[in-house]
């Protein structure tokens, strides 16, 4: 059995580290130096979190706020906000601690997107509401105490047109009934596989059924879950029997496999809108209720917010 063996070249030789080897050498590294110092450098945002008082909730509430390369740059300019909502079982992290992260950064140093800050608080499993049973008042705090401190805390630009809500599944949903709550507040709203059900499954509810979707829901409907409550909090029931927003911009998408059914939710909350003449962008994507999907997806309604917001990418 033979052995591959490879030689160390004999000095002067022409693979050598001699002779007239080392001057090539020496400016090919030189070249690539001069080339790393020309090239732009990455605009760099920053994400940082902290913790919040609340009155309201009688705890102290986590958020993480992603700022954009001009932020720290740039201490005289005032930026658009989105209020990211997260889904069940995330938390105020889901953004920085993902790939979510890296992919904004991509999309402004593409300039794919405006400049703009991007705010997620931890909401638990409070699916944005005041809880049936009135102990978590979460909605009351996101809108009494959250919104002003952070406008206070961070230069952004506090009117409608320049603020925005998005999020996920349960943020989803939260970001949909904000958006249609509070049209005042919020000049543009987008959800990524909203937890839409234009219908309860009532006849296999049940006590037993009750309880599992309470647990499932995180409690906030009720326990036993309160069927009359999750219809009140609807976005469904705000568009039905709410005001027509007016100005609002709306997007929203979900998976055609997705595993929760809310697909038929979301295609039935845009014949709703349709219905009542509602201005609105809407898709069903292939894929599934999974942080797959949501990062597939993600930079579209980024870009719907920036475009909303008014802002040139260019411009970054």
């Amino acid at each position: 059995m033979s052995e591959k063996t490879s030689r160390r070249p004999r000095p002067g030789s022409p693979g050598g580290l001699h002779g007239w080897t080392l001057r090539p050498i020496s400016l090919l590294l030189l070249s690539l130096v001069i080339l790393l110092l020309a090239a732009p450098s990455r605009a760099a945002g920053r994400a940082e979190c902290r913790l919040i008082p609340s009155r309201i909730l009688g705890r102290r509430v986590a958020y993480c706020a992603l700022l954009p390369p001009s932020y720290d740059r740039d201490t005289s300019r005032r930026f658009a906000i989105l209020y990211f909502l997260h889904g069940l079982g995330e938390n105020e992290q889901v953004l920085p601690n993902s790939g979510a992260w890296n992919l904004i950064e991509d999309l402004w140093d593409q300039k794919s997107i405006g400049e703009f800050v991007i705010v997620t608080p931890d909401a638990d499993r409070s699916f944005y509401i005041n809880s049936r049973d009135g102990r978590v008042r979460y909605e009351d705090f996101f809108l009494r105490e959250f919104l002003p401190l952070i406008e206070r805390r961070y230069r952004v630009r506090a009117d409608r047109v320049h603020r925005g809500i998005s999020g996920v599944s349960m943020g989803g949903y939260g970001s949909l009934r904000f958006g249609f709550r509070d049209p005042e507040l919020f000049g543009s709203v987008s959800a990524h596989s909203a937890a839409l059900l234009a219908q309860l499954p009532r006849a296999r509810l049940g006590s037993s059924g009750e309880r599992a979707l309470s647990t499932a829901l995180g409690g906030a409907f009720g326990a036993p879950f309160d069927p009359a409550f999750w219809d009140r909090n609807s976005p469904f029931a705000l568009v039905r029997n709410g005001p027509r927003p007016v100005g609002t911009k709306i997007y929203f998408d979900c998976g055609t496999e997705d595993e929760y059914g809310f697909n038929v939710g979301a295609q039935a909350f845009h014949d709703l809108l349709v219905s009542r003449g509602i201005p609105h962008e809407f898709h069903l994507y292939p894929g599934g209720h999974d942080e797959a999907y949501v990062a597939q997806h993600l930079p579209a309604s980024l870009a719907f917010h920036s475009k909303a917001f008014g802002l040139d990418p260019q411009a970054n």
